[in-house]
C-alpha cells in the first residue's frame, strides 16, 4: 500500500471488487500500525494511522454512493422507491397533498359545476 493518502476520485474510477480489494489492504495495514503503537514504534507510522483510518472511510463512502446509485438505477420507473432513497424534504411538504389529488374533485362537486355554471355578465361601458 503506497504511503499516501487515498483520493475519492481516483476510487470512483475503479470496480467494487478493486474497492474491497483495496479495503482489505488497508484494515490490514491498520491493524499492523496499531501493533505498532501497542509495541512503541516510530512516530511517523503512529502519525500514518490517522491517515489509513481516513483512506478506509473513504474507500467505504465511495462504495456506498455506488450501492446507492446502482439501487436508484434499479428503482427508476417503479412505483415504490425503498424509504431511504425517497427526498426528504420536510415533513409537512412529504403530508401535503399531491398536485392531483389537489384538483380532484367529488361527483357532486362536478355535477353542481355541469348543472349550474358560472354566469358571464356583461358589464355596459
Amino acid at each position: 500500500m503506497p504511503s499516501t493518502k487515498v483520493k475519492a476520485y481516483e476510487l470512483r474510477t475503479k470496480n467494487k471488487a478493486d474497492l474491497t480489494s483495496q479495503l482489505k489492504e488497508l484494515k490490514d495495514e491498520l491493524s499492523k500500525l496499531k501493533v505498532q503503537k501497542v509495541v512503541g514504534g516510530s512516530a511517523a507510522k503512529l502519525t500514518r494511522i490517522n491517515v489509513v483510518r481516513k483512506s478506509i472511510a473513504r474507500v467505504l463512502t465511495v462504495n456506498n454512493a455506488k450501492a446507492r446509485e446502482n439501487l436508484r438505477e434499479f428503482y427508476k420507473g417503479k412505483k415504490y422507491l425503498p424509504l431511504d432513497l425517497r427526498y426528504k424534504k420536510t415533513r409537512a411538504i412529504r403530508r401535503r397533498l399531491t398536485p392531483h389529488e389537489r384538483k380532484a374533485k367529488t361527483l357532486s362537486q362536478r355535477k353542481k359545476e355541469i348543472h349550474f355554471p358560472q354566469r358571464k355578465y356583461a358589464i355596459k361601458a
